[in-house]
């Protein structure tokens, strides 16, 4: 192969490839969108696998069905809420759960006004899914 040819090649794979700068990004806002969920979520849920707290496990949460976590005890509000949650879904529930199943056991929650925050705690979620 001539030097030309190499040099061309390594030009092209290092375009490709993302930088380390962009790969520690990723890193940072896992680790942001983590602590998002951990200071707005976590007194409640935890994302471990039937790992139930006051709140339902969050694991595998974003295409689940509401209320259908086993042995968990839902209100009979979320248990018959019809919801799949899903990224949009999500977003509503967490910045008015009232709105979205009037009547669930989220009190005193009230939700997350901040469109950022929620991103991050959805993100979070969909990372604990499989799906991030």
């Amino acid at each position: 192969m001539s030097r030309a040819r190499a040099a061309v090649l390594l030009l092209i794979t290092a375009l490709a490839a993302p930088s380390g700068t962009a790969l520690a990004q990723e890193g940072a806002d896992a680790e942001e969108a983590q602590l998002t969920f951990n200071n707005r979520c976590r007194t409640c849920h935890v994302t471990k696998a039937d790992d139930h707290r006051l709140g339902p496990s969050l694991h595998n949460v974003v295409g689940r069905e509401a209320g259908s976590a086993s042995d968990y005890n839902y209100s009979s509000a979320m248990a018959g809420a019809g919801l799949v949650w899903d990224e949009a879904n999500l977003d509503r529930f967490i910045e008015n759960p009232q709105a979205v199943v009037p009547g669930n056991n989220m009190k005193p929650f009230s939700g997350i006004s901040s469109a950022e925050e929620r991103a991050k705690i959805i993100a979070h979620l969909k990372a604990e899914s499989g799906g991030g």
